[in-house]
Formats: structure tokens, sequence, C-alpha cells
């Protein structure tokens, strides 16, 4: 989009824009990034094979059990402040990842990273929504912000791949601290300053320790489903304690006189519903983009640098369509609508892998799957449209945590779930005698069927519970709700 004088936002929110998505991008790589490097971790460092686990499982836990309260402390402490800790706190971890020579300095490097990606991240939202007032730059900065949630893992992949093929794993964490040091720079001249509410307004200390104990127990317990069975008593008992602790906090809020969540912002179809088909769409797509790492590197034997190439076209795709079509399309069409159809395409994906062979041909048997992508590409722009819609302008920054926190769930239910669900179907192939590679091609199936059914119900939620958010008719300046999400947005 041109920034001249034809558009009405002043060109250091533009700028700021940049700032926003390139911290995202950063953080959202990290996510991923470590998968493809894994190996050559665990080589280097001599992690045992359950340790390894905490390589990624230490990010996870810190950036989801943290977005939730880190989104809420935006809106009092004030967003500027909290997006700019965050990156210097990320930066830092990721310089000290970079140089660690022993697992129990890189585990804690990574769960620094996380805590620091939980602060940017909870806040981008926020701080988008309330510099982009007009419905269609907004739909433009949106589409912006999505391209880097949806595309970002899979150039984790792709980076990763290289920058341990070229330069050694280091370099996949030294890589964060020119583009830290530039973001920290940038944000501190064109990101609008805001006093935030002030902890009066909201400092429930109890239900914060209520939430971050419940979020992160609970993802420990679910990413250990793996290693411990999902009916063992370790993962039953912490699971309850998880749930405990989770029905606690909201109790809490119901009863607080300045809750950490105000449980109104539920109220809203909008917000409610988006939120539920995020955690099932994205438990679906980050398992889609691990299992296919998975079986390009374990069944076709690809190494790193190859499957990060493998993966490019998925990133290129989602990449063209949120940021080339994505605003327009919900501009003409309505957010819900555009929606419903990228859920559909997403279906037709987990379709073709289904029916993957054990010895499949790049072109024609995996290249239509990474194209189909495009249906993540439309649908989650649309879906945060839908979610930051019914949030109030001094409840962005928690709405907008909310919904990070929930994409995290999503991650964390999906890569431990249907991982277990091949594991344990390549398992019982292997003793009854099956080669390795029919057994683990066999496995990944079953979990893209798994994730067509959870496709399936996000599809239903969406057309039974969203609804199209109204188009108001053209206002002035000052009648403009600064937050409500009228016309064309896209994440």
């Amino acid at each position: 989009m041109s920034v001249t004088s034809a558009s009405s936002v002043p060109r250091s929110h533009w700028v700021a824009l940049g700032v926003i998505a390139s911290a995202m991008l950063m953080t959202i790589l990290d996510g991923s990034i470590v998968t493809v490097a894994m190996p050559a971790i665990q080589r280097d460092l001599g992690f045992s094979a359950v340790g390894l686990g905490w390589v990624l499982n230490a990010y996870l836990i810190a950036f989801g059990g943290l977005l939730l309260l880190a989104g809420r402390l935006g809106d009092l402490l004030g967003r500027r402040r909290m997006f700019l800790a965050g990156t210097a706190l990320f930066t830092a971890a990721s310089l000290l990842a970079g140089v660690a020579g022993s697992p129990t300095v890189l585990i804690i490097a990574r769960f620094l990273q996380g805590v620091g990606s939980a602060a940017a991240t909870a806040v981008s939202l926020g701080i988008l929504v309330t510099l982009f007032v007009e419905p269609r730059e907004r739909g433009t900065a949106i589409a912006v912000f999505s391209f880097t949630g949806a595309a970002g893992a899979t150039l984790g992949s792709v980076l990763g791949g290289v920058l341990t093929d070229a330069l050694g794993w280091h370099w996949i964490f030294f890589i964060n601290l020119p583009i830290g040091l530039a973001a920290l720079v940038l944000a501190r001249r064109v990101l609008p300053r805001d006093r935030g509410l002030g902890l009066a307004a909201g400092a429930d200390v109890l239900g914060a320790l209520l939430v971050t104990a419940g979020l992160m127990l609970g993802i420990y317990t679910v990413v250990n489903i793996s290693s411990r069975g999902a009916t063992s008593a370790a993962t039953l008992g912490l699971g309850a304690i998880a749930v405990a602790l989770l029905v606690g906090f909201v109790v809490r809020q119901a009863t607080a006189t300045n809750p950490l969540l105000p449980l109104r912002i539920f109220r809203s179809r909008s917000v409610a519903g988006a939120n539920l088909v995020q955690i099932l769409m994205v438990a679906a797509c980050f398992a889609f983009q691990i299992l296919v790492a998975l079986y390009l590197q374990k069944v076709l034997d690809y190494g790193a640098a190859r499957t990060g190439l493998a993966m490019l076209p998925a990133a290129a795709v989602i990449g063209a369509v949120s940021l080339g079509v994505s605003a327009r399309l919900n501009a003409r069409f309505g957010e819900r609508t555009v929606l419903l159809a990228g859920l559909v395409l997403l279906v037709g994906m987990f379709g073709l892998l289904v029916r993957i062979p054990v010895q499949a041909n790049y072109v024609t048997d995996l290249l239509p799957v990474m194209l189909l992508t495009a249906g993540f590409g439309l649908a989650l722009p649309a879906l945060t449209s839908l979610g930051m819609s019914g949030a109030r302008d001094d409840d962005a920054g928690l709405a907008s945590g909310v919904f990070n926190t929930t994409q995290q769930l999503g991650m964390a239910l999906g890569v431990a779930v249907l991982a277990t669900l091949a594991a344990s179907r390549t398992g019982d192939l292997l003793a009854a005698g099956g080669t390795e590679a029919a057994a683990l091609t066999a496995g990944y199936r079953l979990a893209f069927a798994v994730a067509i059914g959870l496709v399936l119900a996000a599809f239903v939620v969406a057309f039974t519970v969203l609804r199209q958010p109204r188009r108001r008719p053209a206002a002035g300046p000052a009648e403009r709700d600064p937050v409500a999400v009228p016309a064309a947005p896209a994440v």
C-alpha cells in the first residue's frame, strides 16, 4: 500500500508496523527454527533424547504461559514499555543461547526467550489496532501482521536448515541480534507513548499467579504426553492440578474488584468464537509443519537444508495470500466468508496428506499440499480480525494476549496429541514387523486424518458461532471506534 498523501495514516505508523512485524517474525521464527537444528544441538551439547525436547518445550511453556499476563500488563503499564522490555529480553537471551556450552544454559536461555517473546507479542496487536483506525489501512496492517504469524513457523524451518548446514546451529540464535537491536532503536522512535491504566486498574496479583501457574503447568503436561502417555498417573494428576488452577482463576475473575481478565471480554461472540476456532485450526496446522518436516527427513531422507527448501513454497504461498489478497477479500466478502473458504482449503490439504505414499514424489505428491496452505493465509487474517473486533479500546492489549495465548495452546496441543498418535501407530506397526519407512508414514497419515477432524470442527464453530461484524456508516474521525474492526482486517 502506498503511503502518500492519499493515506490518512502518518508515515511513522507504517514504520511502526514494520518494527512490530519484524519483532513478531523474529519471535515466531524462534518457536520453530530449532526443529531442524535439534540433531546438531544434541550432538554438540550432549543432550539426552528426553532432554532434547526441552529445547522447544522451555520456550513454549514460557511463551504460552505468560501471554495472557503480559497482555494485561501492557494495558496497565503501557504497551510500548512492554514491547521494548520484551524485545530487549528476547535479544539478550538469544545471545545467551548462541554461546551456550551446556544443555542447562541453553534451556535457561530458551525459557528467557519465551518470556521476552510473550511480553512483546502479547501487546503487538493491541498497538496495531490503536495505530490504524481506518478500515482499509487496518486491513493492510493486520494482513502484514498475519503474514508474520502464518508464515513465520514455516520460514523458521527453512532458515534453520540453511543456517545449521552452512554456519552451525549457534547462528539460528545469533541472527536475532541485529534484528532485535534494530527493532529496539526504531521502536523507541516510532511507537506511540502510552501511560497505561495504572496497576490500580487491574493489579490482581492472585489472579496473575493462578493463570500463569495454570497455563504453564497445563502446557508442561501437554508437551510431555508423548513421553509419559496420555493416561499415565503423572499426566492425569498434573492435568487435574492445571485445570483446578484455571478454574480458580475464572472464579477469582468473577469476584475480583479489579480482575486481571475481565470476563466481559468473552461475552462477544467474535472474541469467544474466534479463539476457539484458532485453537482447533492451529493445533492441526502447526502439527502439519512439524510432521511434514519429520516425514521429509525420516522417510524421504532429506537433509536439514533440503527440508527447509522443500517447505519454502508453503511460506511463499501463505505470504502471497495474506499480504496480497486477504485484505481485499475480507473487504469484499466479509471475514467470516473468507475464514470458511480458508478452512475448506485446509481440509483439502490434509486430505492429500492422508494419502501420502512411502516413496513420495515431491512435485506430484507434496507440492500440491504446499500450495493448499493458501487456506491458512486466508483463514488466519480473517480470524484475527474477527477476534479483535469485539475488544474495547482499554482491553485491546488483553484481547491481543488472549488471542496469542490460544494460538500457543493450539500449537502445544497439536504437537503433543498428533505427534503422540503418530508415534503410537508407528510403534504398533514396527512391533508387528513392518518396515520403518512404512510404519512412520502410516503414523503420519493417522495424525493427518485427525487433523482433518480438527479443521472440520473449526469450520462448524466458525459457521455457527461467528457473525460478520456490522459495517457502520461513514463517520467523522471523532466518531470512529478505535478498536472495532468494521471492514477489511487480517492478522
